[in-house]
């Protein structure tokens, strides 16, 4: 599934094709993703000017002068710049065709991406209106982790993939940030020392900053808008590598199932 990196690789290879120019058609090909496309899709966007292509957590936010259209790639979407001389692939679900000819194409071939459109304030959307700050951000630091863990005693990796808690870190990063840290994924959250989620902060930063940097991860179909891949796999110190040894102690890495999600880590490493 794309993560917080992917899209923003995502967002930020489409963002200066398309900003500043005026939607002329949308062609749905097939509607039926997570929740229906909107069956007036075209004629509300007809003529209206694209402003800015932002993100909030894994959603994109493409903006106009009347409304915000919001798009998620779901497990295994992605978003191509292309042209109307493309021919649409099976899973070319969406284009988007500005003024110009250019087209930006939503392709998802599970479904459970979503376009979707609100003509309100954004952040009042049902599903941006309680997520968590953005883990780039100031907000999310050491000591709002630790009062958001609280005495809870639920493991510590579910504290950070907890979209209400912050956004974004979903199980790769999650489990190399806390690779990073030194800090076991199952330790209860509300045993961790302030230090220690300080720590653990910094390491989901760098992580992320780390993957945006090499255009996401690539895993069983992610490309960026040009259709390349994400590297940031050949850099991945856990994730997908039980049995073998630990960058730091070469001690060979584990694998256990936390909230149903593969956890990876060093047993001498993590505590």
């Amino acid at each position: 599934m794309p993560e917080l990196p992917e899209v923003e690789t995502s967002r930020a290879g489409i963002a200066p094709h398309i900003e500043q120019k005026c939607f002329k058609s949308v062609i749905v090909r097939e509607s039926r993703l997570r929740w229906p496309v909107p069956a007036l899709l075209e004629t509300t966007l007809a003529g209206l000017c694209l402003e800015s292509v932002n993100r909030r957590g894994k959603y994109l936010l493409l903006t106009t002068s009347r409304g915000t259209l919001i798009l998620h790639l779901g497990m295994s979407g992605n978003l191509r710049i292309t042209n109307r001389q493309q021919p649409a692939g099976k899973h070319d679900h969406v284009d988007f065709v500005f003024a110009d000819d250019t087209v930006l194409r939503f392709n998802d071939q599970r479904k459970f991406g979503a376009v979707l459109w609100w003509p309100g304030k954004i952040e009042e959307h049902p599903l941006l209106a309680k997520l968590g700050p953005e883990p780039l951000s100031d907000a999310f630091d050491g000591n709002y982790l630790q009062m958001r863990a609280g005495k809870r005693s639920l493991p510590v990796k579910c504290l950070l993939m907890d979209s209400h808690i912050v956004v974004g870190v979903g199980n790769i990063y999650a489990n190399e940030a806390l690779f990073m840290a030194g800090i076991h994924p199952g330790r209860p959250a509300g045993g961790i020392s302030p230090p220690r989620y300080a720590a653990l902060v910094e390491a989901v930063k760098t992580v992320l900053r780390q993957a945006i940097d090499q255009g996401g991860t690539t895993l069983r179909d992610f490309t960026n808008a040009q259709g390349k891949p994400g590297y940031f796999q050949q850099s991945l110190n856990v994730y997908g590598r039980a049995n073998q040894p630990c960058p730091n102690c070469e001690k060979p890495l584990e694998q256990i199932k936390i909230a149903q999600r593969a956890s990876y880590f060093c047993s001498s490493c993590q505590l």
